[in-house]
């Protein structure tokens, strides 16, 4: 009959319930789980144009136009030697930026370095006057033979 509910039949759903609970408990309370903290974030200007660079180095086009995420160096002074773990450079930004700061993206080959700036809003007067500033920015690694190179033009700052 069908819909009759048999010791056999509440055996077997009783068997297959354990067997899909066990399955699915597989794994669960091991050490090797990982669960992620954050989401993966968005590549932000910078962080691609980094990329472009180390990919197609040394042939490399200036970025055109303003962008906060990139602006070019005046200047950078980092040890001829390369045992420095520092580099220092010199950020121009408009005094119409409420925070300014540099950013550094490190390779086996290559150490990317911008500038960047957050424009305060709109409101209200400012004047559009370059300021410069020394940021100094700390590499994961000794500098070594890397080189070093401003995103904003593509080219190498030599040392000093």
């Amino acid at each position: 009959m069908r819909g009759t509910i048999t010791p056999r039949r509440t055996l077997a759903a009783a068997l297959a319930m354990a067997a899909a609970a066990a399955v699915a408990l597989t794994g669960c309370g091991k050490d090797t789980q990982r669960v992620a903290a954050d989401p993966p974030k968005k590549r932000d200007a910078f962080e691609t144009r980094a990329d472009r660079i180390v990919r197609d180095w040394p042939k490399v086009s200036p970025v055109k136009g303003r962008h906060e995420a990139v602006l070019p160096l005046v200047s950078a002074e980092h040890a001829k030697d390369g045992g420095a773990r520092e580099i220092t450079v010199t950020v121009g930004h408009s005094a119409c930026d409420a925070r300014f700061g540099a950013r550094k993206y490190e390779s086996k080959g290559l150490v990317v370095v911008s500038g960047w700036g957050k424009k305060k809003s709109a409101k209200g007067m400012c004047t559009e006057q370059l300021a410069t500033d020394k940021v100094k920015l700390t590499l994961d690694r000794a500098l070594g033979g890397r080189k070093v190179v401003d995103a904003a033009t593509g080219k190498e700052l030599p040392a000093g």
